[in-house]
Parts: structure tokens; C-alpha cells; sequence
């Protein structure tokens, strides 16, 4: 493959990720209910669930394309490969772990991306057909696992889970954060490694093909809108909703607002009609089918809009090749301004942020340089791949890193 395709794939790619940051980071910002009722806003019924999917399915694509993309590696060169991501995960959950200290009302994410990087390892040397087989157990099965689990997590490990964002000192109570990363937390590993998997799907395939490309956005609308359709009808006419508001663990919770905005604060163990939900964060096969299938919507429609201009989404692809950098800063600014008193106006907050990114990210693009932390990261994790040897099959990793 020519670098000039691989160039074009990945503008796109970065083109999705800086969305999925913006789109974390609204739902950081503005509120998910309408003040005063228990209905969900714009934000909450557009990114609510989707964005932070939509970083973990673009990070499982990274992690084909680092291992060669529709041409995995093997052997020798494979195993290069698995250390230079080794050591990227444990710098990137590092630094999780540096904000997890951070003051902040906001769920950070690094950590457990640096987790599930580690996760898919083993995964990085299947083809696509042999990826496809795992994800699609993975995303049927791992949801009932979990719901099997988690009822005997929640009695043996006490605490069950750290009570907020992971931090250094809870690597001192390694059975709760281990819970909590794996299962009772708010970004579930067992779960997500499903996003993981279908990227590393997606990152398979022949992404310059015009019609992957479009394959992509029809599957995933297919995807999306089926399960919807599947989830309403066993809620409505099945009668799952009804059930659901018999069991005790929406008792005080306006449960159908919940639906469109999140579940988080809602117990999901005591009926198996919770299996029938796809609100967002609800770690459901409804939801990881939903919010996966919207990400490859997301991917499939950034990859045609750079076809031609590669610098289309430029404002987008910017911010988007260096989102490590960029969340950072946002979770350090939240800190800070979540400290004034009046808060802000949250359009105010976002599109400061938003602008500052968007034109850090094209100086950092124009001068061909990276962010600190994805500098840190690369570096980290080329030396941890070459050691002292010269790169083997180095331009296919340039190219695609």
C-alpha cells in the first residue's frame, strides 16, 4: 500500500477521534438534563455514550494499523510491535492515573484506555476474520458475564470499586481497583475491550477502498438503528420496561429519562430484563452494538470526507492527532474552573476550549510536530519496540502510527 492512501486513511481517522474528543468533552461541560425536568438535552441524546465509544473504537483501529493493518505482522516483528504498545498503554495509564488525582467531577478515561491496550494484545496478530469471530463474541457474551459477576464482585471485594477516578494510591488496594477497572467502574474493561475489538476489525480492512468506506457507514447504520429497534420492543410491546420499574434499583430515579442519558447510578442485578437496555454506559449488547455501530458511522463518513483533500477536516484531524495532549488540558482546565464561583456559562467553557484546541492542533499539524504527551508516548514506545536495533519494517510503522 502506497503512503499516499495510508496518509488519507489516517487524516480520516484523526478526523474521528478529534470528534469523539469534542464530543467528550460537551458532555463534560454542559448538562444532560434539561434544568428543572428529567428530560435529556441536545448534548446528552447526541454524544452521551457514543464519544467516549468512539475513542475506544478509533484506538482499537490504532492498534491494527500499528501491526501492519490489513497485513498483520508475525513472529519477531510482532513481538516489537507488542512492546512498543506495552509500554504505550503503561505511559498512557500513567498519566490516567496522574489526573485521577486531579479535582474533578469528570470520569477520567486514560487509565482504563492504557488497560485495555494491554487487553488486546493477543489479539494483535488475528486477520480480520479471526478479529470479527472475537468481537462478536465478545460484545454477546461479555455483558452477560459481567451481569453474572458483578453481584458476587460487589459482596467479596470490599470496596467494590474505588469510588471515583483511579489514583496512585489505589495501585496499595490492588482487589478493588482491579474490580473496579474490570467490572464495577465506569468505563467496565470487560465491556469495552468489545469497542477494542471491533476497531482492531475495522483497522483490518482496506480503509483507502472507497467501498469499505461506504460499507462501513451502511453496516454501521444498520448496527445502530437495529439495535434501538431491538431494545424498544423489549422494553415496549415485551414488557421489559415494566418489569424493570417493579425491581427496586430505579425506586427514586426518573428511570425512562435515564434511558437517554445514562444508568450510572443504577444497580443492574436484579433482573435479567437490564440485558434489554441500550441507554448509554449501560454496558448492555444493545448498547456496545448501538454506540460501536454509530463510531464505525462516525469513521466509515471521516474516511469519504478526506478522499480528494486530506486537510478537509482539518479542524477536526488537527486537535484529533494529538487528543492525549488535548484531554489532558481539558481535565486540568475543568479542574480549574469548576473552582469559580459563578460557574461560567458552559458555551462559554466549551468553545473557549474548543477553539484553543482547534487551532493548537493546526500550529502542531503546520510545523509537523506532536503534542508533549503523544511525544512522550511514541518515544517511550519506540525504544521500547527497537531497543538498540534498527526498526525492522520501520516505514510501514511510520506510516501507520
Amino acid at each position: 500500500m502506497s503512503s499516499q492512501p495510508a496518509f488519507r486513511r489516517l487524516s480520516g481517522i484523526d478526523a474521528a477521534r478529534g470528534i469523539a474528543l469534542f464530543g467528550m468533552m460537551s458532555t463534560h461541560i454542559f448538562p444532560l438534563y434539561v434544568p428543572g425536568t428529567a428530560e435529556a438535552t441536545e448534548v446528552a441524546l447526541l454524544f452521551s455514550g457514543r464519544a467516549s465509544a468512539l475513542f475506544a473504537v478509533v484506538a482499537g483501529i490504532g492498534l491494527a494499523l500499528l501491526t501492519g493493518g490489513n497485513s498483520p505482522r508475525a513472529g519477531r516483528v510482532l513481538g516489537m510491535d507488542r512492546r512498543g504498545i506495552a509500554v504505550r498503554a503503561v505511559v498512557i495509564a500513567m498519566v490516567g492515573l496522574v489526573l485521577g488525582g486531579v479535582e474533578t467531577n469528570i470520569a477520567v478515561i486514560l487509565f482504563h484506555y492504557g488497560i485495555l491496550f494491554l487487553l488486546a494484545l493477543p489479539f494483535t496478530g488475528l486477520r480480520a476474520p479471526a478479529l470479527a469471530a472475537w468481537a462478536l463474541g465478545w460484545t454477546l457474551l461479555s455483558p452477560v458475564a459481567a451481569f453474572l459477576v458483578r453481584p458476587w464482585i460487589e459482596t467479596t471485594v470490599v470496596p467494590a470499586d474505588v469510588g471515583g477516578n483511579p489514583m496512585f494510591e489505589h495501585l496499595l488496594v490492588p482487589a478493588t481497583l482491579l474490580a473496579d477497572i474490570l467490572v464495577t467502574g465506569y468505563y467496565p474493561a470487560l465491556q469495552w475491550l468489545s469497542y477494542v475489538l471491533i476497531g482492531m476489525v475495522i483497522g483490518r480492512l482496506r480503509l483507502a477502498d472507497l467501498k469499505v468506506q461506504g460499507a462501513m457507514v451502511a453496516a454501521g447504520l444498520a448496527a445502530a438503528f437495529g439495535a434501538k429497534l431491538v431494545s424498544s420492543y423489549l422494553l415496549g410491546p415485551a414488557g421489559g420496561l415494566e418489569a424493570l420499574l417493579q425491581t427496586p434499583e430505579p425506586e427514586g430515579y426518573p428511570l425512562e429519562a435515564m434511558l437517554d442519558v445514562g444508568l450510572g447510578q443504577i444497580g443492574q442485578g436484579a433482573s435479567w430484563w437490564w440485558l434489554a437496555v441500550s441507554s448509554p454506559h449501560s454496558g448492555t449488547t444493545l448498547d456496545l452494538v448501538h454506540t460501536a455501530g454509530s463510531a464505525a458511522v462516525v469513521v466509515g463518513l471521516c474516511l469519504l470526507l478526506t478522499r480528494r483533500s486530506p486537510r478537509a477536516l482539518l479542524p477536526l484531524s488537527a486537535p484529533g492527532a494529538m487528543t492525549l495532549t488535548l484531554y489532558a488540558l481539558h481535565i486540568t482546565i475543568m479542574s480549574w474552573v469548576d473552582q469559580l464561583a459563578p460557574l461560567p456559562e458552559p458555551s462559554v467553557v466549551f468553545w473557549i476550549q474548543a477553539l484553543a484546541f482547534v487551532a493548537l492542533g493546526i500550529v502542531f499539524h503546520l510545523v509537523n510536530a506532536r503534542g508533549p504527551l503523544e511525544l512522550l508516548t511514541s518515544g517511550t514506545s519506540r525504544a521500547a519496540r527497537t531497543g538498540l536495533a534498527p526498526e525492522a519494517g520501520s516505514g510501514a510503522g511510520r506510516a501507520n502510527s
